[in-house]
């Protein structure tokens, strides 16, 4: 799995979305992502992060170990 890989994939859920996914450890699988969308207007951080994980699918249960996230509204 490389960054370019889990920015498409966030990219298709918010395709107004300005993504930047940075690998933490080289390894793989420990990603730092920051996403700033249009469809996180009105949601609570909380409802922001699921809706990444959501987009994530099954790759936050194998691929991704541990993913730090920095989520923003696009104003």
């Amino acid at each position: 799995m490389n960054s370019v890989q889990i920015e498409q994939r966030l990219l298709e859920s918010f395709p107004d979305a300005q993504v930047k996914a940075s690998d933490m450890t080289g390894g793989g699988d420990h990603w730092q992502v920051t996403i700033t969308s249009g469809a996180f207007r009105g949601l609570s951080l909380v409802e922001q992060h699921q809706a990444v994980y959501k987009a994530l699918g099954t790759w936050m249960r194998h691929e991704i170990h541990a993913l730090a996230l920095s989520t923003k509204a696009l104003d």
